[in-house]
């Protein structure tokens, strides 16, 4: 019996390891990156000197940067994150496309996926509006947009428009992302200066979100994948 249960002592001493880092890599990012060992004792619940003891772990890990007495999320977690996919090649197809659109539109856009009744950034690029709406890769919104009504259900036709809804000064239009088999795998969203024609920034965010799926496509085996008819309308 004492052998049977030492093992089941371990294995649950650890899980509580691995759950007190992962808790304190979350109240890291929660406090922008970086924080010091009592504001994170206070925002996982625990002493400092487990805090304490969990950042010299990650430390050795590469998880974990010191900066005096300050700790901030190490380069390790930032690979592994660029690895991954919330759809396989998503990320990669949308690349170009994303980039192309901000040149066509001067606006700020971004792919989001839905992740836990969020919209979780996968990819961003900063234009026009980044004074007023900075975006970047890893951030998480609610739903309550029109980018998070283009990944809560899809639609037949036509962008999602707001017109200063949200924030004022800022209009967006956005439209779901479909894998060559119809699915909604994410959506598109350009975010540019109240007055900026949306009807032609819609226009620019189909066009994207059709790009995208072209190169889903593409990426399937590297074989041409029929896409679903209406998708392109």
């Amino acid at each position: 019996m004492q052998e049977t249960a030492r093992p089941r002592a371990e294995s649950a001493r650890g899980r509580g390891v691995l759950e007190g880092a992962f808790a304190v890599l979350e109240a890291l990012r929660h406090h922008g990156g970086e924080a010091g060992v009592t504001e994170l004792a206070l925002a996982c619940g625990v002493p400092k000197a487990t805090v304490h003891r969990l950042l010299e772990q990650l430390i050795v890990l590469d998880a974990v940067e010191r900066r005096g007495q300050r700790y901030r999320l190490g380069a390790r977690l930032y690979r592994l994150g660029q690895a991954w996919q919330p759809h396989p090649g998503l990320r990669e197809a949308a690349r170009l496309p994303l980039h192309r659109l901000r040149a066509a539109t001067g606006g700020s856009v971004l792919l989001a996926v839905l992740r836990e009744d969020r919209a979780l950034t996968v990819r961003a690029v900063p234009g026009s509006v980044e004074p007023l709406v900075p975006v970047r890769s890893g951030a998480a919104f609610s739903l309550d947009t029109a980018l998070g009504k283009a990944l809560r259900g899809p639609r037949a036709t036509g962008a999602l428009l707001d017109r200063e809804q949200v924030l004022a000064g800022v209009c967006c239009a956005a439209l779901p992302v479909r894998s060559p088999g119809g699915a909604v795998v994410g959506a598109l969203a350009a975010m540019v200066p109240a007055g900026q024609p949306l009807a032609t920034v819609a226009r620019a965010v189909a066009e994207t979100a059709t790009a995208v799926t072209r190169g889903l496509s593409r990426g399937a085996g590297g074989r041409p994948v029929a896409l679903p008819p209406g998708l392109l309308n």
